[in-house]
C-alpha cells in the first residue's frame, strides 16, 4: 500500500538531497544528475483519472517512437479535451454565467522558446491545438474571443456546440439555486411547500468549480514542451480569462531547466506568475517537488499580509530536464496526484499538501 506523505514528511525525507543544491546553486551538473530518479523520455499530466492515463499512454506512443515532445503533448491534451464526462476541460466543460462554454489554452516549446495561447474560445473542442498553431504559425502569443475563433476557422477547425446535456443541467441547477429573489426555480406559491431537494437530482451540490489540465513532456532529444487547457472557472463572468492561457502563470517551459503548470483558481496564479516562479526555483537547484511547494508558500505569504486565514485552491505539477517530477496542492485532505508515463511504465504519483485540513 502506497504511503501518503504530508509536506512535513516530505521535507525531512528530501532535506538531504535538496539542501545542497538550494544553498549552492552552482552545484555541478554531475552531482545534480546523481540525485535525480526520473528518466526520459517522459510525459505527465495533472489528470489522474482513466482519461489522464489514456492521454499519457497516447503521448507515450509518440515519444517512444522518437517523436517530438510538442506532438506528444498535443495528442495527450486532445484526448482529455474531447472527453464529454470531464466538466473542467474542453467539450463538456462547465459554461460561464450565461451558459456559454469559453475555453482557454496555452502551448510552449522549450526548444524554440515559442509560445501560443487562446482565450475565451467558443465552439472548438481542442483549444490546445489552436494554441499550438498560434505558437507555430503566427508572430503573436495570445488570441482571444472572436479573433481566436476566426483563426481556428482559417485552419479548418470544425465548430461544434460544446455544451453537453450534463453540463447544461449543472448550469441550470446553479441558476435555480443562485438566488431566492429571482424568477428561476419553482413558482412562488410552491416555494414554501416544495421539498428543498433540487430538481436536478443527478448532480451533487454545485459550487464554483475550478478545473484544468496540464500536460508536460520531454522527448528523446531532451526537448521539453507543455500545454495547459481548461474551460475555466465554472459560471464565470462572460469574458473572464484565467491563468491557463497566460505564459508564466498557467504554464512555463525552459529546455535548460524544465516545465511547470498550474490548476486551481487562476486569479491567484496570475498574480504570482507561479509557473515561471517554479521553473526559476528549479534553475536554482530545487527539485520539482520542492519548487511546487515553494510556489504555494510564496502565494500564502503574500495573502498573510491582508488575510492570514486565506488559503486559495492551487495545484502545481512540474518536471525538470532530468525527468524528475513534482506535484503539490495548497490545502484539503485528498492527496494530489499526477499521471506519469516513462520507460518504467505508467504510474500515478502522489504529491503533497502544503496545509492539510485547511
Amino acid at each position: 500500500m502506497k504511503k501518503h506523505f504530508t509536506r512535513r514528511d516530505f521535507f525531512f525525507k528530501t532535506a538531504g538531497i535538496g539542501t545542497g543544491a538550494f544553498l549552492f546553486p552552482g552545484l555541478s551538473t554531475s552531482l545534480i544528475q546523481e540525485r535525480q530518479r526520473g528518466s526520459i523520455p517522459v510525459i505527465v499530466t495533472s489528470h489522474f483519472n482513466e482519461t489522464g492515463k489514456n492521454a499519457v499512454e497516447a503521448g507515450w506512443e509518440i515519444l517512444q517512437s522518437g517523436g517530438s515532445a510538442v506532438d506528444a503533448v498535443e495528442k495527450a491534451a486532445n484526448i482529455i479535451e474531447i472527453d464529454p464526462e470531464d466538466n473542467t476541460v474542453g467539450y463538456g466543460g462547465l459554461p460561464n454565467e450565461k451558459g456559454v462554454v469559453q475555453l482557454d489554452a496555452s502551448f510552449m516549446d522549450g526548444k524554440t522558446y515559442s509560445a501560443g495561447a487562446v482565450a475565451c474560445l467558443e465552439n472548438i473542442k481542442t483549444p490546445s491545438s489552436v494554441a499550438r498553431l498560434v505558437m507555430e504559425r503566427t508572430d503573436h502569443v495570445l488570441l482571444t474571443g472572436e479573433g481566436a475563433l476566426e483563426f481556428a476557422r482559417a485552419w479548418g477547425f470544425k465548430e461544434e456546440n460544446l455544451l453537453t446535456d450534463k453540463a447544461r443541467k449543472i448550469w441550470l441547477r446553479w441558476k435555480e439555486e443562485l438566488s431566492q429573489s429571482d424568477d428561476w426555480g419553482v413558482p412562488e406559491h410552491l416555494q414554501d411547500i416544495e421539498k428543498k431537494e433540487s430538481y436536478w437530482r443527478d448532480f451533487p451540490d454545485i459550487e464554483h468549480w475550478y478545473g484544468t489540465t496540464n500536460v508536460l513532456a520531454i522527448d528523446r532529444n531532451g526537448n521539453i514542451a507543455g500545454c495547459t487547457t481548461t474551460s475555466g472557472l465554472s459560471f464565470k463572468l462572460n469574458g473572464r480569462v484565467g491563468d491557463s492561457p497566460i505564459i508564466g502563470a498557467g504554464l512555463y517551459v525552459d529546455n535548460e531547466v524544465g516545465a511547470a503548470g498550474a490548476t486551481g483558481r487562476g486569479e491567484d496564479v496570475i498574480k504570482s506568475c507561479a509557473s515561471y516562479f517554479i521553473v526559476l526555483r528549479m534553475k536554482e537547484g530545487r527539485t520539482p517537488q520542492q519548487a511546487c511547494e515553494d510556489a504555494l508558500q510564496m502565494i500564502t505569504d503574500r495573502y498573510k499580509k491582508v488575510n492570514p486565514g486565506f488559503f486559495p485552491s492551487e495545484k502545481f505539477i512540474a518536471i525538470n530536464k532530468f525527468g524528475e517530477t513534482g506535484c503539490a496542492t495548497m490545502k484539503g485532505s485528498r492527496i494530489p496526484q499526477m499521471s506519469v508515463r516513462n520507460t518504467k511504465g505508467f504510474s500515478r504519483i502522489d504529491g503533497t499538501i502544503l496545509y492539510p485540513g485547511k
